[in-house]
């Protein structure tokens, strides 16, 4: 008698974006494997699966390696990054309001307008987005300081190895910084912030450690030093709301805060009554600066990637850490 024929793997892909045949049938063939796709729509009114729920089954209590998608947003999300600061300091928003109107301006009206060249970018979270950001700021003439959680005193700890990374961006062997910077406690952050930071990129992880890592006291360090820009484009919880209109509000003479560009908020959508609508110096777009349609290529280039090193008993890529939770 024969052997009876081995089992295929079988894939569940559960996204929010369309199926692309020509990526499964490639995966198909490559590696022997079946897929079922089912496009997941997601979104304001759905209900999110309970952290004790979600964390219990897949982080907690399992042995089976979970990877995630982190490196396909980096360039979409460094782009927009950039044209928040292009479009802040050079006033587009004036701009836009005359071409509506219908208004040939005048230069007296958008006042003192600053290049890039010499302000300090703090990327607070040096992973893919940041790296990328950090990639385009230099090249603009900005120079970049960078923070993480864990001490990366060495050449070798500042490479991002392990990780997805989209050909041609980022800073893989974490050269561009000019200083290194960590902690998750609030003296280590107040350290970083207070190295004359013009632009802050916020770009970390929203864990318990670092829900409302950013308050009243670190706005007060950022608006008295350099009235610094604000960028957020990890998680609403990372900033106290309140805590960041107020500093919006204050006088730039008084410590305030220069601006904000927030694609993300806490709740999301943002209430319509929320008074950083209002706000002339803040932009808000709706959680889409990762869009773009390299999405789904990309991550399907991280799935063939480890296929292909469980094929060969090799380590995988884009590994989640347990106990951080990313």
């Amino acid at each position: 008698m024969g052997e009876a024929p081995r089992p295929r793997e079988h894939i569940l892909c559960l996204l929010p974006i369309p199926e692309d045949p020509k990526i499964l049938n490639r995966l198909r063939r490559k590696y022997d494997v079946e897929f079922t796709y089912k496009q997941v729509i997601t979104g304001a009114g759905e209900p999110e699966i309970p952290d004790e729920t979600w964390l219990n089954a897949t982080i907690l209590e399992t042995k089976i390696p979970i990877t995630n998608s982190s490196g396909v947003h980096g360039p979409q999300i460094s782009e927009w990054v950039i044209l928040q600061i292009l479009s802040h300091s050079h006033k587009e928003k004036i701009m836009v309001e005359w071409q509506k109107k219908h208004i040939w301006g005048s230069s007296k009206e958008l006042g003192a307008l600053r290049d890039s060249v010499g302000q300090r970018l703090g990327v607070l979270g040096y992973g893919a987005i940041g790296r990328q950001a950090a990639r385009i700021s230099k090249a603009m003439g900005m120079d970049v300081i960078a923070y993480t959680a864990s001490p990366r005193p060495t050449p070798e700890s500042r490479k991002d190895t392990g990780k997805y990374i989209v050909p041609n961006t980022g800073d893989p062997d974490g050269l561009i910084p000019s200083a290194w910077y960590s902690g998750l406690d609030k003296s280590s952050l107040h350290n970083f912030l207070s190295q004359d930071i013009d632009i802050l990129l916020i770009a970390v992880p929203l864990t318990p450690q670092t829900r409302h890592f950013l308050s009243a006291p670190e706005f007060e360090i950022l608006g008295s030093k350099t009235n610094a820009f604000i960028i957020n484009i990890a998680r609403g919880g990372l900033i106290n709301q309140e805590d960041l209109i107020t500093y919006l509000k204050k006088p730039l003479s008084a410590g305030g805060l220069r601006g904000a560009a927030l694609d993300v908020t806490e709740p999301e959508p943002l209430p319509a009554d929320s008074e950083l609508w209002t706000l002339e110096n803040v932009a808000i777009t709706p959680h889409v600066s990762g869009l773009g349609t390299t999405y789904a290529e990309r991550s399907f280039a991280i799935l063939d990637e480890n296929l292909g090193n469980l094929e060969r008993g090799r380590n995988l890529i884009n590994l989640v850490d347990r106990k951080k939770g990313y």
